[in-house]
């Protein structure tokens, strides 16, 4: 299924240890922009769900867009949400593109079948089932659940 939650495990860890300088807000936002594909081929109908965009180029070239769009349209949603100004440096915008959408398709090649990551220099997926789709899901819990508690230390001791 697209847009799933577990993606955000390693984006908390990443957060966590990054703090300014890795956007937690356009790593999500980099997470909807990979699965847009898979999305739509599920709607068509589409038997092969994981095209171009779950292959390193396709996540390269997603994870520009998501550094240029996702640095303002985070801000500004921060703005609604908290009713501060923050400010999101670029470098960190694309920390959080890059980081988001190949950790996706590291994570996703473990569990699916119709992927080719390495295309168009492989059609291999060596990947796939390197680990057990249940252990996969415990390990980007437990990456989320420790990226968050040194989240919160830091910012209790600020």
């Amino acid at each position: 299924m697209p847009f799933t939650p577990f993606h955000l495990g390693p984006g908390a860890l990443l957060k966590g240890i990054g703090a300014d300088r890795f956007s937690f807000m356009v790593f999500g936002g980099s997470q909807v922009l990979i699965d847009l594909e898979p999305a739509y081929r599920m709607w068509a109908g589409d038997s092969e769900l994981h095209g171009f965009s779950h292959t390193l180029v396709g996540a390269g070239t997603i994870a520009v867009v998501a550094t240029v769009i996702g640095k303002p349209i985070s801000e500004y949603a921060l703005l609604v949400f908290t009713r501060k100004r923050v400010s999101i440096a670029w470098s960190a915008s694309a920390a959080g593109a890059f980081l988001g959408t190949y950790t996706h398709i590291l994570f996703d090649a473990v569990m699916h079948a119709d992927m080719s990551p390495w295309y168009p220099f492989s059609h291999v997926n060596d990947l796939l089932g390197v680990m057990s789709i249940s252990a996969l899901y415990w390990l980007c819990t437990a990456l989320g659940v420790i990226g968050a508690l040194l989240y919160f230390v830091r910012e209790s001791r600020k």
